[in-house]
């Protein structure tokens, strides 16, 4: 029984609680059931369209169908969005986050112009790079000005790609990742705790892998067409236009993490004779973990939302920049294959959840132990 204060709080939270568990996770439940029916066609828009259940047909069309091939390089497309969203902004925003952190003159105002482009929408961005990198305009005519000829680079719609790789092969490479980066781990936190190393790193890695050496293959050959994927060059564009608008954003987080570290701190470190690059990568760097955790949680799901950006840069007909909400978008109201859609949508959530719940259950434990 809930009794004083805690049924107090109870009443108070559970109008919250109701219309979270309706409208939030209600919705996701009926889109996940959405995903495993036919819905589409010609009759989708009827007024009482059918829905016949066909299990996790569309999921396998997605990953293993010939139609599927646009959807797989847009989630390959996808992970190099992220991946290089994160590095190129947590880099470049921690580098301008030092250099202000040591207080140059003019701080504030730059600080103010680093910040600036995060105050702008996707939409507004994305016409401005569009104008900035147009085949015969914007950055190609910047050689012209000293005498040279225009570069030819076709920034947004190039046809060409690299670090290119067969689908089939993708479960068992990843495999293969897992189980090195298990191992490593282990390794690494062996002296430290070698009980706990065995049970969570070692022997999962060695497990995976072997796994992917015995059978890593049978899947993908039984599903998975043969076709090649890669790093289409056209995505360079939105990548940078992308990380010119978030850098500023991890640069305030961090710099408002060196702002809550004691001066005092710096100053007994340079008094025991460390330098500055040596003050940043022992003290201050190790202190702001859970910021850069931040960042890349915050990061990775914008990396999943970028259907305005795309949007507004190359349109939504240009498959070698293309993204998996865009493609949602098209499939659900274009094509009008809602369940489609529906398991888009699904594949996006499942992805923003790796990122997500493991940081919660970190920060529970956390809490739990102190």
């Amino acid at each position: 029984m809930l009794r004083g204060d805690k049924f107090k709080a109870f009443c108070t939270l559970l109008p919250s609680i109701l219309l979270i568990g309706l409208f939030v996770y209600g919705f996701i439940g009926n889109t996940f059931w959405i995903s495993l029916t036919d819905w589409g066609g010609t009759g989708a828009l009827a007024r009482n369209p059918v829905k016949n259940f066909a299990g996790f047909y569309n999921y396998k069309e997605l990953f293993a169908g010939f139609l599927g091939v646009g959807f797989r390089q847009d989630l390959v497309n996808a992970v190099f969005y992220s991946v290089l969203l994160l590095a190129g902004a947590i880099g470049i925003g921690l580098f301008i986050a030092i250099l202000l952190d040591n207080k140059p003159r003019g701080e504030a105002f730059f600080r103010t112009v680093f910040l600036y482009p995060m105050s702008l929408s996707f939409i507004v961005t994305g016409t401005i790079w569009r104008w900035m990198l147009a085949p015969q305009g914007g950055v190609n005519i910047l050689p012209t000005f000293v005498g040279l000829e225009p570069m030819q680079f076709r920034w947004l719609s190039s046809t060409g790609a690299i670090v290119e790789f067969n689908w089939q092969n993708l479960l068992q490479v990843g495999l293969y990742l897992s189980a090195f980066i298990l191992i490593i781990v282990g390794f690494v936190s062996l002296k430290q705790a070698p009980q706990r190393s065995l049970k969570r790193y070692l022997v999962p890695g060695v497990a995976i892998g072997a796994f992917a050496w015995l059978a890593g293959d049978v899947l993908p050959k039984a599903l998975f067409m043969e076709e090649s994927h890669g790093f289409n060059v056209a995505t360079i564009g939105i990548i940078l236009a992308t990380i010119w608008q978030y850098s500023g954003y991890t640069m305030a987080l961090y710099l408002a993490g060196f702002t809550g570290i004691s001066q005092d701190l710096r100053d007994a470190s340079m008094l025991d004779g460390a330098s500055t690059v040596a003050y940043y990568r022992h003290i201050a760097l190790p202190m702001l973990k859970p910021i850069t955790i931040s960042a890349v949680i915050i990061l990775s799901h914008i990396s999943l939302k970028m259907f305005d950006l795309i949007f507004a840069m190359t349109g939504p007909d240009n498959g070698e920049t293309g993204h998996p909400a865009l493609n949602m978008y098209l499939t659900t109201f274009r094509a009008n294959d809602f369940a489609k859609g529906a398991a888009i949508a699904i594949i996006l959530f499942l992805i923003a959840a790796t990122f997500i719940i493991p940081y919660l259950i970190s920060s529970y434990r956390q809490r739990r132990t102190r």
